[in-house]
Formats: structure tokens, sequence, C-alpha cells
């Protein structure tokens, strides 16, 4: 009995692969439990399609996250916080204040979490932040902190 892969199966193959198994292997186990389809030609050209889906949408949201990158690199984000008795910050900028400052200036709506410092922010200055957008795609954003 010839089956598609739908799952990865443990010492057998990954999703995607065609095998050749025994009968009651393939009808009472990788069938039943999902992990497989018959594989007939209407399955394995409706796999083939969906592959096919999955990969444009996947290069389609890379595209985007480039666009955004580019967006991202060509920006100068200004933030004002108050200043302490000695000309320093009073408190430090939080990734959170980048994010929401990032949103409500330039409509980018970046998680905290995925913006990289690589210290604590405490002075006055320019500095590069990096800000990890998925598959592998990072942009670098000038913030400059001013005091008020």
């Amino acid at each position: 009995m010839r089956v598609l892969l739908v799952k990865d199966v443990k010492n057998l193959g990954k999703a995607g692969e065609i095998k050749e198994v025994k009968d009651g292997y393939g009808q009472n186990f990788l069938i039943k439990k999902g992990f497989a389809k018959l594989a007939t030609e209407a399955v394995l050209k409706e796999w083939e399609a969906e592959q096919a889906k999955i990969a444009k949408q996947k290069q389609d949201e890379i595209d985007k996250l480039n666009t955004i990158k580019k967006e991202i690199e060509n920006l100068k984000l200004t933030i004002k916080k108050k200043l302490g008795a000695n000309g320093s910050l009073y408190g430090a900028v939080t990734k959170d204040e980048i994010a929401s400052t990032l949103n409500s200036l330039h409509d980018i709506d970046i998680d905290k979490k995925s913006i990289e410092l690589k210290s604590v922010i405490k002075a006055t200055g320019e500095y590069d932040v990096s800000i990890k957008l998925g598959h592998g795609i990072y942009a670098k954003l000038n913030v400059e902190i001013v005091g008020e």
C-alpha cells in the first residue's frame, strides 16, 4: 500500500514523502491516526496544491517583512524623555516605549519582544536598535533620545 505522509513519523519518513507500507500498518495505524493518507492521484495533486499555496503565502510574508525593514531603516525615531537633576534621563528608555512611539508616529506595529537592545538606554544620544521581524529578517532602527 502506498501512503502519503501528512505528519512526520519516526522510523518511517517526513511529511510529504510517499512510502510503501504493509496494508495493516497503513490502514490501522497511519491512516486511522491521521499520520498519512492513501496515495491516490487526487490526494497527491491536492497535497502539491496545498504545498504551493503555503510556499506562496510564506514568500508574500517575506516580501512584506522586507518592505517593513526598508521602511524602518529609513526612519529616525525621536523619543523625548524627562531629564533628572544631574542631566541624565529620569528612568531608562524601554522596549515598550520604542514600540509604542514607532506605532503612534509611523503606524508600524512591532511587538516589544522583537526589539533587541544591546544595553539599557539611560542617556541622551543616538542608538541603533535591532528589530527581529521574523523569517531571519532583522532591521536596524536609529533612535534618538532627547531631553525635555
